[in-house]
């Protein structure tokens, strides 16, 4: 027998033991030093960004002017990066200004599948050194990263979304700024805080359990949207912090805000390899992810027919994989602002507009169709009419526009298809006027409608369009129902009454009706560790970007239960009676 001095959890009564050490060569400090890490950052705190006002004459307006300045006097060129080593190919792209579409902000390039290839075969092989590093050393990464997106990259961050995806400069801050560093800061506060969590040990002297989070083995795919440049940091850099690879694919329209994403966290010390940079088409990206048996799971943000066939091709090719893949989508809505007799009509049509027209309505979570009692509704409707005359609409350079141009000419063709609807077949209060000559304009659109069940107020249009039904005071439960069924997404809602009764009642009808549900606010403006986002039914798979649960997506945990006694015998006590 060897005696051995064991070293306890901090937090164990018994903190001495003599035993019989099976493996007496490895220490139980030595375990506990590799599977939990020493933690440094036991006393780090978080809390979110503060957002710059960005008035005249401000220090934060004139160093943004002259980033915009820089970015709209030439095209920036942006590689495909895999490793260390930067690619073009044959296959050019430009993203151009939704304002200004005349104008080349950046060349680009697409990938081709045998770049693709190298890139998951690279991820792959970094995986398994990238996992090796302890998360100190990644949070001392990311909470670097976060001060320099805060600091001397803000500028460029907000520059490049502003002119590149259409944002006014408020829209970008809460976003590229605000929401990145947001993101950046709390998911390293919420995989410390998971972290703590080991499992019990109810005999210490004889055995103990560890538990390590692991990177998903294989790697993940990282789909981005257009509309915010930090859900590209957020799709790429979550999965990265947790010990994967990652191929980050970015939207043709927001490749420069995520090109200058993917270069912060170079410079802080993300290894090559780790997250490699490969623009490409849509389907050619899906077909090669979904055709390597080493995909772990996929991140995405964008629409339901590119989500559901990623998610068929993962189901036609499950035989394939080495492990089962992870699926995570949100892929937007048909947001809902319900109002109740007994609402407060200012704050409904304030909340409104900002919901439905704030970035041309192309938030996931814009406000897009709404339910009004006819008793209210001549002041809702009169409300809303002599605001929206008021919404300036120009370039984003100009910051006296409310908002500016949809993203690009198909989106612009989308939207202006259900305007042409409503002018045939609604009623247009105000708006109702595009024009993609120079920019990709369109006028926030009001529009009355007397069939709640029209498509306008059941297809997801994501541009500046608001559709109305006003209810007869007497159907609130009817109307409730409507709100429920009549469209296949539950991503976000709004409830307006100040009838208390009435909220509790209805924020239990409505709980399976959106993931983010408000009570006399807008559908919009969910934060990073206030309001975790994501909906459930066809708006995703609703884990909760910006909280803690989405942190464990991409961990596989591995248990690890050592034992310090030998094992002597293999009957039971009962056997012998």
């Amino acid at each position: 027998m060897i005696s051995y001095r064991v070293l306890t959890h901090p937090r164990s009564i018994i903190t001495t033991a003599r035993i019989q050490l099976l493996q007496p060569q490895r220490s139980l400090t030595q375990l506990t030093k590799s599977v939990v890490p020493p933690n440094e950052f036991e006393d780090f705190k978080v809390a979110n960004e503060p957002i710059l006002g960005y008035d005249k004459g401000t220090k934060e307006r004139r160093v943004l002017e002259s980033a915009l300045e820089k970015y709209s006097s030439e095209t920036m060129e942006v590689p495909i990066v895999i490793g260390d080593k930067e690619y073009k190919t044959d296959n050019v792209r430009y993203q151009v200004m939704p304002h200004n579409h005349k104008k080349k902000l950046a060349k680009f390039y697409y990938a081709t599948p045998d770049l693709l290839n190298l890139a998951m075969t690279t991820a792959v092989k970094a995986q398994k050194e990238w996992d090796r590093v302890p998360f100190n050393d990644k949070f001392k990464m990311w909470l670097k990263a976060a001060d320099m997106m805060a600091g001397p990259w803000r500028p460029r961050l907000n520059a490049t979304t502003m002119l590149g995806q259409g944002k006014t400069v408020i829209q970008a801050e809460i976003d590229a700024a605000a929401e990145l560093i947001d993101f950046i800061r709390m998911n390293a506060f919420f995989a410390k805080e998971v972290l703590k969590y080991q499992p019990l040990s109810p005999s210490p002297e004889v055995y103990r359990n560890h538990l390590k989070l692991r990177g998903l083995e294989g790697f993940v795919a990282a789909v981005a949207p257009f509309n915010f440049t930090a859900i590209g940091g957020n799709l790429a850099y979550t999965p990265a912090l947790m010990g994967n690879g990652v191929l980050l694919k970015p939207s043709d329209t927001a490749v420069l805000s995520n090109y200058v994403i993917f270069q912060i966290m170079k410079e802080v010390g993300v290894p090559s390899g780790v997250v490699n940079f490969v623009p490409s088409d849509g389907p050619v990206f899906g077909d090669a992810i979904t055709a390597s048996p080493d995909l772990a799971g996929i991140n995405f943000t964008g629409s339901v027919p590119t989500f559901s066939r990623l998610w068929s091709q993962v189901g036609n090719n499950l035989s394939k994989y080495k492990n089962f893949p992870r699926l995570i989508g949100e892929c937007g809505g048909k947001n809902f602002h319900f109002v109740h007799p007994s609402a407060d009509v200012t704050s409904v049509v304030m909340a409104t507009i900002r919901s439905a027209f704030e970035y041309s309505g192309q938030k996931c979570s814009a406000c897009s169709r709404m339910y009004v009692p006819q008793s209210i509704w001549p002041k809702v409707k009169e409300g809303l009419v002599e605001n929206m005359k008021k919404l300036k609409i120009g370039p984003v350079n100009d910051f006296s526009v409310f908002t500016s141009a949809v993203i690009d000419e198909r989106a612009f063709d989308r939207i202006s298809g259900y305007i042409d609807h409503a002018k045939k077949n609604l009623t247009i209060l105000q708006g109702g006027e595009y024009d993609k000559s120079d920019g990709y304009f369109i006028k926030p659109t009001l529009i009355e409608t007397k069939d709640p069940m029209d498509k306008i107020m059941r297809e997801e249009i994501f541009g500046p369009v608001l559709a109305v039904y006003a209810y007869p005071d007497a159907e609130v439960e009817k109307s409730l129902h409507l709100v429920d069924t009549s469209t296949p997404y539950a991503l976000t809602g709004a409830i307006f009454s100040l009838d208390e009764a009435f909220l509790t009642h209805a924020k239990e009808y409505l709980k399976y009706s959106t993931g983010n549900m408000y009570l006399n606010d807008r559908s919009t403006g969910s934060v990073v560790g206030q309001q975790p986002f994501g909906g459930g039914r066809m708006s995703g798979t609703n884990d909760k970007a910006g909280g803690p649960h989405n942190i464990l997506k991409w961990s596989s945990p591995i248990t690890i239960k050592e034992t310090y006694v030998q094992t002597k015998e293999w009957t039971y006590s009962y056997m012998n009676s």
